[in-house]
Protein backbone atom coordinates (compact mmCIF):
# COMPACT_ATOMS: atom_id res chain seq x y z
CA UNK A 1 0.00 0.00 0.00
CA UNK A 2 1.76 3.16 -1.21
CA UNK A 3 1.60 6.03 1.28
CA UNK A 4 3.13 8.67 -0.98
CA UNK A 5 1.22 11.94 -0.72
CA UNK A 6 0.17 11.60 2.90
CA UNK A 7 3.03 13.73 4.19
CA UNK A 8 2.16 16.47 1.71
CA UNK A 9 -1.43 16.26 2.84
CA UNK A 10 -0.26 16.74 6.42
CA UNK A 11 1.91 19.72 5.48
CA UNK A 12 -1.08 21.38 3.85
CA UNK A 13 -2.58 21.71 7.33
CA UNK A 14 0.39 23.42 8.92
CA UNK A 15 -0.68 26.99 8.18
CA UNK A 16 -4.13 26.45 9.66
CA UNK A 17 -2.57 24.99 12.81
CA UNK A 18 -0.05 27.83 13.05
CA UNK A 19 3.03 25.58 12.87
CA UNK A 20 6.04 25.21 10.62
CA UNK A 21 6.84 21.63 11.66
CA UNK A 22 5.16 18.79 13.55
CA UNK A 23 6.50 16.10 15.86
CA UNK A 24 4.25 13.05 15.45
CA UNK A 25 4.34 10.85 18.55
CA UNK A 26 1.13 8.86 18.12
CA UNK A 27 2.42 5.49 16.88
CA UNK A 28 -0.70 4.81 14.83
CA UNK A 29 -0.25 8.13 13.06
CA UNK A 30 3.41 7.31 12.43
CA UNK A 31 2.36 4.01 10.86
CA UNK A 32 -0.20 5.78 8.68
CA UNK A 33 2.37 8.28 7.41
CA UNK A 34 5.44 6.05 7.01
CA UNK A 35 4.50 2.35 7.24
CA UNK A 36 6.68 1.90 10.35
CA UNK A 37 5.06 -0.51 12.85
CA UNK A 38 7.51 -0.39 15.76
CA UNK A 39 6.57 0.35 19.36
CA UNK A 40 8.88 3.33 19.79
CA UNK A 41 9.52 6.29 17.56
CA UNK A 42 8.96 9.92 16.74
CA UNK A 43 8.42 11.44 13.32
CA UNK A 44 9.53 14.97 12.61
CA UNK A 45 7.81 16.53 9.61
CA UNK A 46 8.97 19.89 8.27
CA UNK A 47 7.94 21.81 5.17
CA UNK A 48 10.38 19.91 2.97
CA UNK A 49 11.62 16.84 4.87
CA UNK A 50 10.68 14.09 7.29
CA UNK A 51 12.81 12.23 9.82
CA UNK A 52 11.83 9.07 11.71
CA UNK A 53 13.82 8.58 14.91
CA UNK A 54 13.68 5.26 16.72
CA UNK A 55 16.03 2.98 18.65
CA UNK A 56 18.32 0.09 17.92
CA UNK A 57 15.59 -2.54 18.18
CA UNK A 58 14.21 -1.31 14.87
CA UNK A 59 17.45 -0.63 13.00
CA UNK A 60 16.69 -3.42 10.53
CA UNK A 61 12.91 -3.23 10.59
CA UNK A 62 12.36 0.47 9.92
CA UNK A 63 14.24 1.00 6.61
CA UNK A 64 12.43 -1.66 4.53
CA UNK A 65 9.04 -0.75 5.98
CA UNK A 66 9.51 2.91 5.10
CA UNK A 67 10.95 2.06 1.68
CA UNK A 68 8.03 -0.24 0.90
CA UNK A 69 5.59 2.53 1.78
CA UNK A 70 6.93 4.78 -0.97
CA UNK A 71 7.48 7.74 1.35
CA UNK A 72 10.51 10.01 1.47
CA UNK A 73 11.50 9.70 5.11
CA UNK A 74 15.01 9.68 6.55
CA UNK A 75 15.65 7.31 9.46
CA UNK A 76 17.84 7.87 12.51
CA UNK A 77 18.56 5.45 15.34
CA UNK A 78 21.42 7.24 17.14
CA UNK A 79 22.24 10.79 18.17
CA UNK A 80 18.55 11.54 17.86
CA UNK A 81 18.52 14.95 19.47
CA UNK A 82 21.20 16.53 17.28
CA UNK A 83 19.64 15.15 14.10
CA UNK A 84 16.20 16.49 15.00
CA UNK A 85 17.55 19.90 15.99
CA UNK A 86 19.47 20.08 12.72
CA UNK A 87 16.37 19.31 10.68
CA UNK A 88 14.38 21.95 12.58
CA UNK A 89 16.72 24.77 11.60
CA UNK A 90 14.56 27.78 10.75
CA UNK A 91 11.33 26.39 12.21
CA UNK A 92 10.19 28.74 14.97
CA UNK A 93 6.84 27.11 15.75
CA UNK A 94 6.87 23.34 16.28
CA UNK A 95 3.64 21.47 16.71
CA UNK A 96 3.11 18.62 19.17
CA UNK A 97 0.22 16.17 19.10
CA UNK A 98 -1.67 17.27 22.21
CA UNK A 99 -3.56 13.99 22.51
CA UNK A 100 -0.46 11.82 22.74
CA UNK A 101 2.18 13.94 24.52
CA UNK A 102 2.43 13.63 28.29
CA UNK A 103 3.61 16.46 30.48
CA UNK A 104 6.93 14.66 30.95
CA UNK A 105 7.31 14.23 27.19
CA UNK A 106 6.56 17.88 26.61
CA UNK A 107 9.27 18.88 29.05
CA UNK A 108 11.76 16.56 27.35
CA UNK A 109 10.97 17.91 23.90
CA UNK A 110 11.18 21.49 25.16
CA UNK A 111 14.82 20.74 25.94
CA UNK A 112 15.37 19.60 22.37
CA UNK A 113 13.72 22.59 20.74
CA UNK A 114 15.23 25.49 22.65
CA UNK A 115 14.30 28.77 21.02
CA UNK A 116 11.23 27.38 19.28
CA UNK A 117 7.65 27.78 20.41
CA UNK A 118 5.92 24.44 21.09
CA UNK A 119 2.33 24.54 19.84
CA UNK A 120 -0.36 22.01 20.81
CA UNK A 121 -2.20 20.60 17.79
CA UNK A 122 -5.20 18.33 17.49
CA UNK A 123 -6.35 16.07 14.70
CA UNK A 124 -3.91 17.01 11.93
CA UNK A 125 -3.16 13.40 11.01
CA UNK A 126 -6.51 12.05 12.19
CA UNK A 127 -8.30 14.31 9.72
CA UNK A 128 -6.35 12.70 6.88
CA UNK A 129 -7.08 9.23 8.21
CA UNK A 130 -10.86 9.70 8.00
CA UNK A 131 -11.10 9.17 4.24
CA UNK A 132 -9.80 5.73 3.29
CA UNK A 133 -8.09 4.92 0.01
CA UNK A 134 -8.67 1.72 -1.96
CA UNK A 135 -5.85 -0.15 -0.21
CA UNK A 136 -7.24 0.69 3.22
CA UNK A 137 -10.77 -0.32 2.25
CA UNK A 138 -9.47 -3.62 0.87
CA UNK A 139 -7.80 -4.43 4.18
CA UNK A 140 -10.87 -3.52 6.25
CA UNK A 141 -13.04 -5.58 3.94
CA UNK A 142 -10.68 -8.55 4.27
CA UNK A 143 -10.82 -8.22 8.06
CA UNK A 144 -14.62 -8.09 7.91
CA UNK A 145 -14.78 -11.22 5.75
CA UNK A 146 -12.64 -13.10 8.28
CA UNK A 147 -14.93 -12.01 11.12
CA UNK A 148 -18.00 -13.06 9.12
CA UNK A 149 -16.48 -16.50 8.60
CA UNK A 150 -15.41 -16.83 12.24
CA UNK A 151 -18.99 -16.24 13.34
CA UNK A 152 -20.29 -18.80 10.85
CA UNK A 153 -17.76 -21.28 12.26
CA UNK A 154 -19.00 -20.65 15.81
CA UNK A 155 -22.75 -20.27 15.45
CA UNK A 156 -23.35 -23.94 16.34
CA UNK A 157 -22.25 -23.04 19.89
CA UNK A 158 -25.21 -20.68 20.35
CA UNK A 159 -27.04 -23.28 22.41
CA UNK A 160 -28.03 -23.66 26.04
CA UNK A 161 -25.19 -24.76 28.30
CA UNK A 162 -22.28 -23.17 26.40
CA UNK A 163 -20.45 -20.48 28.36
CA UNK A 164 -19.83 -16.92 27.20
CA UNK A 165 -16.11 -17.56 27.56
CA UNK A 166 -16.19 -20.68 25.36
CA UNK A 167 -18.21 -18.97 22.63
CA UNK A 168 -15.84 -15.99 22.64
CA UNK A 169 -12.84 -18.34 22.44
CA UNK A 170 -14.38 -20.10 19.43
CA UNK A 171 -14.88 -16.78 17.62
CA UNK A 172 -11.31 -15.74 18.44
CA UNK A 173 -9.97 -19.07 17.20
CA UNK A 174 -11.84 -18.65 13.92
CA UNK A 175 -10.45 -15.14 13.48
CA UNK A 176 -6.87 -16.28 13.95
CA UNK A 177 -7.03 -19.51 11.96
CA UNK A 178 -8.59 -17.76 8.98
CA UNK A 179 -5.58 -15.50 8.59
CA UNK A 180 -6.14 -12.38 10.68
CA UNK A 181 -3.21 -10.71 12.42
CA UNK A 182 -5.25 -10.55 15.62
CA UNK A 183 -8.62 -9.64 17.07
CA UNK A 184 -9.64 -6.04 16.52
CA UNK A 185 -10.43 -5.75 20.25
CA UNK A 186 -11.41 -8.06 23.10
CA UNK A 187 -14.36 -10.07 21.84
CA UNK A 188 -17.63 -9.39 23.64
CA UNK A 189 -20.03 -12.27 24.28
CA UNK A 190 -22.77 -11.52 26.80
CA UNK A 191 -25.90 -13.51 27.57
CA UNK A 192 -29.04 -12.93 29.62
CA UNK A 193 -28.81 -9.98 32.00
CA UNK A 194 -25.11 -9.59 31.15
CA UNK A 195 -26.10 -8.46 27.66
CA UNK A 196 -27.48 -5.25 29.20
CA UNK A 197 -23.84 -4.19 29.65
CA UNK A 198 -22.70 -2.68 26.32
CA UNK A 199 -19.03 -3.58 26.93
CA UNK A 200 -19.46 -6.77 28.95
CA UNK A 201 -16.50 -9.15 29.16
CA UNK A 202 -17.06 -12.89 28.65
CA UNK A 203 -17.62 -14.86 31.85
CA UNK A 204 -18.34 -18.47 32.80
CA UNK A 205 -22.07 -17.75 32.68
CA UNK A 206 -23.79 -20.24 30.40
CA UNK A 207 -26.35 -19.51 27.72
CA UNK A 208 -29.90 -20.34 28.79
CA UNK A 209 -32.86 -21.23 26.61
CA UNK A 210 -34.55 -18.02 25.43
CA UNK A 211 -31.66 -15.79 26.51
CA UNK A 212 -30.53 -12.80 24.49
CA UNK A 213 -26.89 -13.07 23.40
CA UNK A 214 -24.81 -10.15 22.12
CA UNK A 215 -21.60 -10.93 20.16
CA UNK A 216 -19.38 -7.95 19.27
CA UNK A 217 -16.06 -8.69 17.58
CA UNK A 218 -13.71 -7.95 14.71
CA UNK A 219 -10.45 -8.89 13.02
CA UNK A 220 -7.22 -7.14 12.03
CA UNK A 221 -5.57 -7.43 8.60
CA UNK A 222 -2.32 -5.54 8.03
CA UNK A 223 -3.21 -3.18 10.86
CA UNK A 224 -6.76 -2.40 9.68
CA UNK A 225 -9.78 -3.45 11.73
CA UNK A 226 -13.37 -4.52 11.30
CA UNK A 227 -16.23 -4.24 13.79
CA UNK A 228 -19.53 -6.11 13.88
CA UNK A 229 -22.23 -7.00 16.40
CA UNK A 230 -24.91 -9.63 16.07
CA UNK A 231 -27.66 -10.32 18.60
CA UNK A 232 -29.17 -13.77 18.98
CA UNK A 233 -31.78 -15.53 21.02
CA UNK A 234 -30.92 -18.99 22.27
CA UNK A 235 -33.30 -21.43 20.64
CA UNK A 236 -34.58 -18.84 18.17
CA UNK A 237 -37.57 -16.47 18.45
CA UNK A 238 -40.15 -17.50 21.01
CA UNK A 239 -42.12 -14.33 21.58
CA UNK A 240 -42.05 -11.85 24.43
CA UNK A 241 -40.07 -8.75 25.19
CA UNK A 242 -36.76 -10.17 23.97
CA UNK A 243 -38.02 -10.57 20.40
CA UNK A 244 -39.59 -7.11 20.49
CA UNK A 245 -36.22 -5.62 21.39
CA UNK A 246 -34.41 -7.46 18.60
CA UNK A 247 -36.97 -6.33 16.03
CA UNK A 248 -36.96 -2.71 17.22
CA UNK A 249 -33.19 -2.38 17.15
CA UNK A 250 -32.96 -4.07 13.75
CA UNK A 251 -35.50 -1.55 12.42
CA UNK A 252 -33.52 1.30 14.00
CA UNK A 253 -30.30 0.14 12.37
CA UNK A 254 -32.03 -0.15 9.00
CA UNK A 255 -33.22 3.46 9.36
CA UNK A 256 -29.72 4.63 10.19
CA UNK A 257 -28.13 2.72 7.34
CA UNK A 258 -30.67 4.17 4.92
CA UNK A 259 -29.29 7.65 5.75
CA UNK A 260 -25.64 6.82 5.12
CA UNK A 261 -24.33 8.61 2.02
CA UNK A 262 -21.90 11.32 1.03
CA UNK A 263 -22.93 14.74 2.36
CA UNK A 264 -25.34 13.50 5.03
CA UNK A 265 -24.88 15.21 8.42
CA UNK A 266 -23.34 12.85 10.96
CA UNK A 267 -26.02 13.68 13.51
CA UNK A 268 -28.77 12.74 11.03
CA UNK A 269 -27.77 9.07 11.12
CA UNK A 270 -27.95 9.11 14.91
CA UNK A 271 -31.33 10.86 14.84
CA UNK A 272 -32.77 8.28 12.43
CA UNK A 273 -31.88 5.42 14.77
CA UNK A 274 -33.12 7.25 17.85
CA UNK A 275 -36.39 8.17 16.20
CA UNK A 276 -37.30 4.53 15.65
CA UNK A 277 -36.37 3.55 19.19
CA UNK A 278 -38.22 6.52 20.67
CA UNK A 279 -41.37 5.48 18.81
CA UNK A 280 -40.98 2.02 20.37
CA UNK A 281 -40.68 3.53 23.86
CA UNK A 282 -36.98 2.69 24.08
CA UNK A 283 -35.35 6.12 23.85
CA UNK A 284 -33.89 5.92 27.36
CA UNK A 285 -32.47 2.44 26.70
CA UNK A 286 -30.19 3.66 23.88
CA UNK A 287 -27.27 4.90 25.96
CA UNK A 288 -24.37 5.34 23.52
CA UNK A 289 -23.62 6.95 20.18
CA UNK A 290 -24.80 5.40 16.94
CA UNK A 291 -21.38 4.77 15.42
CA UNK A 292 -17.75 5.65 14.81
CA UNK A 293 -15.02 5.51 12.24
CA UNK A 294 -12.96 2.33 11.84
CA UNK A 295 -9.46 1.93 10.42
CA UNK A 296 -6.07 1.51 12.05
CA UNK A 297 -7.90 2.17 15.34
CA UNK A 298 -11.15 0.49 16.26
CA UNK A 299 -12.59 3.84 17.31
CA UNK A 300 -11.58 6.84 15.23
CA UNK A 301 -13.18 9.87 13.61
CA UNK A 302 -15.83 10.56 12.53
CA UNK A 303 -18.28 9.95 15.36
CA UNK A 304 -21.97 9.41 14.60
CA UNK A 305 -23.80 10.94 17.55
CA UNK A 306 -26.37 13.56 18.34
CA UNK A 307 -23.69 16.14 19.11
CA UNK A 308 -21.52 15.36 16.08
CA UNK A 309 -20.85 18.11 13.57
CA UNK A 310 -19.79 17.74 9.97
CA UNK A 311 -20.98 15.37 7.28
CA UNK A 312 -20.24 11.93 5.93
CA UNK A 313 -17.81 11.86 3.01
CA UNK A 314 -17.12 9.32 0.31
CA UNK A 315 -14.38 7.09 1.64
CA UNK A 316 -15.43 7.23 5.27
CA UNK A 317 -15.65 3.79 6.88
CA UNK A 318 -18.07 3.89 9.79
CA UNK A 319 -20.18 1.67 12.00
CA UNK A 320 -23.92 1.96 12.50
CA UNK A 321 -24.73 0.26 15.80
CA UNK A 322 -27.87 1.25 17.70
CA UNK A 323 -28.57 -0.75 20.83
CA UNK A 324 -30.96 -0.98 23.76
CA UNK A 325 -30.17 -2.26 27.24
CA UNK A 326 -32.70 -3.14 29.93
CA UNK A 327 -31.33 -4.01 33.36
CA UNK A 328 -32.38 -7.47 34.47
CA UNK A 329 -33.64 -8.51 31.05
CA UNK A 330 -30.78 -8.00 28.63
CA UNK A 331 -29.63 -6.01 25.64
CA UNK A 332 -29.61 -6.01 21.86
CA UNK A 333 -27.19 -4.36 19.42
CA UNK A 334 -26.90 -4.68 15.66
CA UNK A 335 -23.72 -3.28 14.13
CA UNK A 336 -22.19 -3.21 10.67
CA UNK A 337 -19.09 -1.58 9.24
CA UNK A 338 -19.89 0.23 5.99
CA UNK A 339 -18.07 2.25 3.34
CA UNK A 340 -19.66 5.59 2.50
CA UNK A 341 -20.15 6.12 -1.24
CA UNK A 342 -21.43 9.00 -3.36
CA UNK A 343 -24.91 7.52 -3.58
CA UNK A 344 -25.16 5.55 -0.35
CA UNK A 345 -22.99 2.92 1.26
CA UNK A 346 -21.53 -0.53 0.81
CA UNK A 347 -21.59 -3.04 3.64
CA UNK A 348 -18.20 -4.49 4.53
CA UNK A 349 -19.55 -6.79 7.25
CA UNK A 350 -22.04 -9.21 5.77
CA UNK A 351 -22.95 -11.86 8.36
CA UNK A 352 -26.72 -12.44 8.18
CA UNK A 353 -29.11 -10.98 10.72
CA UNK A 354 -31.62 -13.80 10.33
CA UNK A 355 -33.06 -15.37 13.48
Amino acid sequence: MALAGRLDGLRAGFDGAGVEALVVTNLTNIRYLTGFTGSAGELLVTADAALLVTDGRYAEQAPPQVADSGTEVAIAGTDRRSLVVDRLHGSDRVGLEAGSVTWAEQRRLAGWFEGADLVPTEGLVEELRQVKDAGEVARIEAAAAIADAALADSVELLVAGVSERDLAAAIDHGIRTRGADDRAFETIVATGSNSALPHARPTDRTLGQGDLVVCDFGAVVDGYRSDMTRSFRVGGPSGGREDELRDAVREAQAAGLACVADGVPLAEVDAACRGVLAAAGLADAFIHGTGHGVGLDIHEAPALSGSATGTLRTGHVVTVEPGVYLTGLGGVRWEDTVLVTADGHRALTRAPKAD
